[in-house]
């Protein structure tokens, strides 16, 4: 079973960790970030003077963390040195960036509630991750409503969602910078078994699902068994059968090398594997003006290139699955109805998510047209 650092060719993960020794973790990401890191050990040593005059001619600090390693982006597109570059270059020098990847401070639920107490100042997560803290971000898990990319975009740039969600984050302490799209989940089986095609494929499957209530109801509507299993102990539940299937989106699976022990994925097009990026609230209003202004222009900027990047990051990611052996399905339109019929958002199953979450079900409503209506942030969405 890979890890995420495997991902890296073995030369280049030794020239990291030797640049990481000599020169220090921030200038080995930026110089691994620039393709500079196996070149030439002068371009790592500029790159290493420039973070320590950087750092010391900005004003503030932003510890910013991520489970992930710079390179995922190749599949898996949070765009991490991106943020760092624009928020250093929005505020004109005047907040650097501290880049805690790799998992070095954590990850998902860990990252969010060191967010949350101020521990850290900004960190990557999933919003399933995130809603433990901040409840309604949940309203993404409800099922084939906002699942594409375009609908996923759409709804989390439009003013209903930052009318109905935001306050509600901002309550938690939470500042919510932007969101990453990467794609929707999946249904993803093992080795040995045929692939989800229909409703009936589903049927007696045990499904790993995190501890989200949402998506366990969504796989027994569907008649699977849901199987509640930590991600840390996932390959193993998946190898030995403990568990049939899981649905992380493509280039998730990818990062943590699902490719060697998965038969077929399909891409369901049910729940959005939406990320976010959180500040720390109290933080972020420390900021004079202008540095807040810096901090929200910078976010807008990487989720437009993180929009840009999601066909080739998504093309990569499915070729790396195919190479490794596992079939690719995609739903045609009458397989799609006959799932949004048994599970979708319309079912009266959901409506008490929707009060709890959302206020009503006529807000859900408000927030559902946002969803299908395609503001300036349009995507290219093949995937």
């Amino acid at each position: 079973m890979k890890t995420q650092q495997e991902i890296l060719e073995n030369p280049e993960r030794r020239a990291f960790f030797r640049a990481s020794s000599k020169y220090g973790l921030s200038a080995a990401l930026v110089a691994a970030g620039a393709g500079t890191l196996m070149t030439s050990d002068t371009a790592v040593a500029q790159t290493a003077q420039e973070e320590r005059d950087r750092k010391k001619a900005a004003e503030h600090t932003m510890t910013f963390a991520t489970a992930y390693i710079p390179g995922v982006s190749r599949q898996f597109p949070i765009m991490q040195l991106d943020f760092k570059e624009n928020i250093q270059n929005m505020s004109g020098g005047k907040i650097y960036v501290n880049l805690a990847s790799g998992g070095k401070l954590g990850a998902g639920k860990v990252l969010a509630n060191k967010v949350q107490k101020g521990v850290i100042q900004a960190a990557q997560h999933s919003i399933s991750n995130f809603a433990p803290f901040a409840p309604a971000a949940d309203l993404i898990n409800i099922p084939y409503w906002c699942a594409t990319n375009q609908n996923f975009v759409s709804l989390v740039t439009s003013q209903a969602w930052k009318e109905t969600v935001h306050p509600k984050v901002e309550e938690a302490g939470f500042k919510a910078l932007w969101y990453t799209s990467t794609s929707a989940r999946t249904f993803s089986v093992r080795k040995g078994l045929d692939p989800i095609l229909k409703i009936e494929d589903l049927a007696g499957i045990k499904f790993r699902v995190p501890g989200s209530k949402m998506l366990q109801q969504f796989y027994r509507l569907l008649g699977a068994n849901p199987t509640p299993v930590a991600w840390g102990e996932t390959p193993a539940a998946i190898q030995q059968g403990v568990a049939d299937a899981l649905d992380p989106v493509i280039g998730g699976l990818v990062n943590f090398g699902f490719q060697d022990i998965l038969a077929h994925i399909t891409q369901a097009q049910s729940v959005h594997g939406g990320q976010v990026f959180s500040c720390n609230l109290e933080w972020f209003h420390g900021l004079s003006p202008e540095l807040q202004n810096a901090v929200e222009a910078a976010s807008d900027i990487t989720q437009r290139q993180n929009l840009a990047k999601i066909p080739a990051a998504f093309a990569f990611a499915k070729a790396v699955m195919e190479n490794a052996g596992v079939q690719v399905h995609s739903l045609d339109e009458e397989q799609q109805a006959r799932f949004v019929e048994a599970a979708g958002y319309q079912r009266p199953e959901w409506d008490g998510f929707k009060n709890d979450l959302a206020g009503s079900t006529a807000k859900f409503d408000e927030l559902l047209e946002a969803a299908n209506t395609t503001n300036s942030r349009y995507i290219v969405d093949n995937v």
